[in-house]
């Protein structure tokens, strides 16, 4: 039997199709990023590289173990995980298909080896910043961005990478007056260390060692050449 000539309009509708396909298989599939914070200087450190977001926030325990108490750089990556763990399995929850990256973040001040984080009252606030005035310290934001690949809710697959950025930061000599005027204007008390660089805090600063953006927060020149994609 010999075939027949397919009708030409069915011969359109096909190269049509078949165009379509290789045009969609083409384009990169967008990755939806979230960033598992909601530290306004991370959503502003993103913002600025031009970044399309959205935000999600999980209360997560950030209790550390004695282990982890003793070993900054291991606790600042574990914090990291937790936060973008977290809202992975939020969103897993949801019935969530796609492409998705999830940014997890924290940072810590680290003096003489201890921990600082944001201080409990004043007066912690107070015995930290005495503690930084006229010397060095260390800080360190561990990043973990986890990538979600979900075709459908049934069919998931996931991977992560945590990285730990430094800097030193050196105070100025401050009096016991110029530390309370400092404590005075209030950003102290959602900071770790209890000053904030890239605000008033900046007067207190002499001189830092590495990207601000990582006293800040948040390294996003490092975190967009590791993974370009977010982009």
């Amino acid at each position: 039997m010999s075939e027949q000539p397919m009708p030409q309009d069915a011969a359109q509708e096909n190269e049509q199709a078949a165009a379509e396909q290789a045009q969609a298989a083409e384009q990169p599939m967008t990755v939806d990023v979230i960033l598992a914070s909601g530290s306004p200087r991370r959503k502003e450190l993103l913002e600025r590289e031009g970044v399309s977001f959205t935000i999600r926030v999980s209360e997560v325990d950030e209790s550390l173990e004695p282990d982890l108490e003793a070993n900054p750089p291991e606790a600042v990556k574990k914090l990291a995980e937790r936060k973008a763990g977290a809202v992975v399995q939020e969103v897993l929850g949801e019935g969530y298909t796609g492409m998705a990256a999830i940014i997890g973040a924290d940072t810590m001040v680290v003096c003489d080896g201890e921990i600082f984080g944001k201080p409990a009252s004043i007066s912690d606030a107070k015995r930290m910043l005495r503690r930084l005035q006229g010397n060095t310290h260390e800080v360190l934001t561990g990043v973990s961005v986890w990538l979600v690949s979900a075709p459908n809710a049934e069919d998931v697959s996931l991977g992560f990478r945590t990285f730990v950025d430094r800097a030193a930061v050196t105070f100025h000599p401050q009096t016991d007056e110029q530390l309370a005027e400092y404590l005075k204007c209030g950003e102290s008390f959602d900071k770790a260390g209890a000053y904030a660089a890239q605000g008033n805090g900046a007067k207190l600063v002499k001189h830092i060692e590495g990207d601000l953006d990582t006293v800040i927060g948040l390294p996003v020149t490092r975190l967009l050449k590791e993974f370009p994609d977010l982009k």
